[in-house]
């Protein structure tokens, strides 16, 4: 009798416990709603007039989400996804270019002969690809850097 009322409590402490998590992740949510919003609201004065006090508030306020939206991924992310490496390498945070927009590729080769032995027997194995988002007025398009790997038949180098 003892063990179903100690086993009660338990349920009862962990239901308290899931609901005050439950209003913190909703508390955490609802800030960064505001703070969206705040944020949305500076960049459209912002194009209204040029000010360097706006520009600054609206830079604090992308930090300041960047920072909520980053704890909010830290909680709610799970435990045995976290590596204890401590060489463990970040990736950037930059996002893929979207797919909508048009692509110019940019073949960069590095040339026709191998520069250790002037090998001209060169076999492609691979390639570097790097996206780079050019502005022209009025107009996106993404421009791919396309760099092949290669390798001499003769000397077995690497171009």
């Amino acid at each position: 009798m003892q063990e179903v009322v100690r086993l009660q409590a338990e349920l009862a402490s962990a239901r308290a416990e899931l609901c005050g998590a439950r209003a913190e992740l909703t508390g955490a949510k609802l800030l960064i709603e505001q703070l969206k919003g705040q944020l949305a609201v500076l960049q459209r004065m912002e194009f209204g007039r040029s000010s360097e006090k706006l520009t600054g508030e609206i830079l604090q306020l992308e930090l300041l989400l960047e920072d909520v939206e980053e704890r909010d991924v830290e909680r709610t992310a799970p435990a045995a996804t976290v590596t204890g490496s401590a060489n463990h390498r970040r990736h950037p945070s930059r996002r893929l270019l979207p797919n909508h927009l048009l692509r110019k590729d940019a073949v960069h080769r590095p040339g026709d002969a191998c520069p250790c032995c002037g090998g001209a027997r060169l076999s492609e194995f691979g390639e570097d690809v790097t996206e780079v988002l050019e502005h022209i007025p009025a107009k996106l398009k993404g421009i791919r850097h396309i760099r092949p790997r290669l390798s001499c038949r003769s000397c077995e180098t690497v171009i």
